[in-house]
């Protein structure tokens, strides 16, 4: 399985990573899990977390008037040793639940920054305990936000990731962040006073019609206070809008209602909102009583004379409605939801697998952007088109300013580092640790080190001058168990000449089987008598 290698990598390298490790580095680590504007032109945060250390960057870039990214030299700190930003459902991929699965990293303004969950370990040492939440103003001050639980110990130890933070909203006129907190209904994190911060936990009232102050060891009732998963201030209105476990609410100054009559009874686990005209996106996901089938639904409000929200239309590259829903059949959840114009770049990953990427909607729908050989529609924008460099799954993608005049947008990748793009998505920057490679296949790489067969290993070197490179792959014997390229056509350049869509070793042999377990040599040559050598491990076909 892939996420066992994930973690035998983890604490393999993790020793060698943390702390001072990375201070040379352009990111704290490739591994990247969410995105998020920052409040100035031309600067992006980046969350990563490698093993169990998460980090934070601070990226600023410079475009040209040609709309060519550049970065400038960024800067990084380390949160706490024993806390992470990334809970472990996340870098496993082992969590369903649609609401879990992603980062809700988000910028609130000066005074809190930069938002996060904040996790630590449970009783089986895994990062799965949510604690309450970070706020980063700047790199010098990450800020750790403990959250009281009000519940009896009994129904706060079943499951703990119940109650972990899932959405934020700041109100900057009332001086208050919305903490959304599943079946721990909302948070508000009070500014307002001159004695500092007050918490106060609310949960939605169906019968009342109300939120009312949860009690100190109160039991749960989640049949008349269902959980609530996102939190959104409307743009236009100030109002704010949850996403529930019964359909989507919004709280005016005089009352709380439920807007949305197709989904009055409906699990919303995500609302997004931005764009112009205004969009609104939700998302549904339940399981299916008895079964382990997910159903998933992805829902528009567009512009001021939608009634209410309508289920997403995804047309073919003609523009014909397709009849399949395919957003449940796909197994999708969102991770992100991006606003440019009229375009939304909902970004998606499905349930169970590997497979994530961006789609653009507007007022139409969704349409596919190829049908490929196999007369399939192509609905998913990532690494076919460019965004990313390598294989690599999407976790978050946010817009940001990159100038006064022109804004950008940014995907963070488990494994790929940072992707943004100057021209709304036609072309790509990407933003990665690399290793100082000497010229002239002086030294190789392989990236990451371990892997398991069908996952993949970057093969990394450089060269002096054009030439052409052949990579083999020898088992610990020195019996070569893979040519990978021959003769392949490179070019000289700064800082690597690996194509990252070739020169990589999947861990298996010239007649695509699993590679046993153990350690592999990789053997890069040019045409010009050079020859380096690099090193990886698979740990075999038992691990898939």
């Amino acid at each position: 399985m892939k996420k066992t290698a994930a973690f035998i990598a983890g604490l393999l390298v993790c020793g060698a990573l943390c702390g001072n490790a990375f201070a040379a580095e352009t990111l704290f680590s490739n591994n990247v899990f969410a995105v998020a504007p920052t409040g100035e032109n031309g600067a992006l945060w980046a969350v990563s977390r490698n093993g169990g250390y998460s980090g934070i960057t601070l990226l600023k870039f410079k475009v040209s008037g040609k709309g060519s990214v550049s970065l400038e030299p960024s800067a990084m700190e380390q949160t706490s040793d024993t806390l992470t930003a990334v809970h472990d459902g996340i870098v496993y991929g082992n969590d369903e639940r649609a609401e879990r699965r992603r980062v809700p990293a988000a910028y609130v303004g000066a005074k809190l920054g930069l938002v996060l969950p904040m996790f630590g370990m449970d009783k089986n040492d895994r990062y799965l305990q949510p604690l309450g939440f970070f706020s980063v103003p700047d790199l010098k001050n990450i800020n750790e936000n403990p959250i009281e639980f009000m519940l009896d110990a009994d129904t706060l130890e079943s499951e703990p990731m119940l109650y972990a933070p899932s959405g934020f909203a700041y109100d900057s006129t009332a001086k208050r962040l919305w903490v959304a907190r599943g079946a721990l209904g909302v948070m508000v994190h009070d500014m307002s006073g001159k004695n500092g911060a007050k918490d106060t936990t609310f949960v939605l009232n169906l019968k009342g019609k109300k939120l009312e102050a949860l009690k100190n060891n109160a039991k749960l009732d989640l049949e008349n206070n269902p959980e609530i998963f996102d939190v959104r201030l409307h743009p236009e209105t100030k109002e704010l809008w949850l996403a529930t476990a019964k359909g989507i609410w919004v709280k005016t100054s005089s009352e709380l209602k439920n807007v949305s009559e197709k989904l009055k009874e409906s699990r919303v686990t995500g609302l997004w909102m931005g764009g112009k005209p205004l969009q609104i996106v939700a998302e549904t996901s339940y399981k299916k009583k008895g079964s382990d089938d997910v159903v998933g639904g992805l829902w528009q409000l567009y512009g001021e004379k939608a009634k209410d929200f309508s289920k997403v239309n995804f047309l073919d590259t003609a523009g014909k409605v397709q009849k399949k829903d395919i957003y449940d059949e796909a197994d999708y959840t969102v991770s992100s939801v991006a606003f440019l114009g009229k375009t939304a770049f909902v970004l998606v990953r499905n349930i169970g697998g590997a497979i994530s990427g961006y789609m653009k909607l507007d007022s139409l729908g969704i349409r596919a952007w190829e049908k490929d050989d196999d007369e399939k529609l192509q609905w998913l924008y990532g690494y076919e088109t460019g965004a990313t460099d390598r294989k690599a799954v999407i976790g978050s993608m946010c817009t940001f300013p990159l100038s006064k005049d022109r804004m950008g947008l940014a995907i963070a990748t488990d494994g790929n580092g940072v992707s943004v793009s100057a021209d709304s998505g036609a072309t790509w920057t990407v933003i990665l640790n690399r290793a100082k490679l000497d010229n002239n296949l002086g030294s190789i790489r392989m990236v990451p080190s371990v892997i398991v067969p069908g996952d993949e290993s970057l093969v990394s070197y450089k060269v002096g001058k054009e030439s052409k490179i052949t990579i083999e792959v020898f088992s610990y014997d020195m019996r070569k168990v893979r040519t990978i390229v021959k003769d392949a056509v490179r070019d000289a350049d700064a800082s690597r000449s690996t194509n990252p869509k070739e020169d990589f070793w999947d861990g298996r042999d010239d007649h695509g089987k699993d590679c046993t377990m153990g350690v592999y040599y990789i053997r890069v040559k040019d045409n010009h008598g050079h020859i380096g050598w690099g090193k990886a491990m698979t740990l075999g076909g038992n691990f898939r």
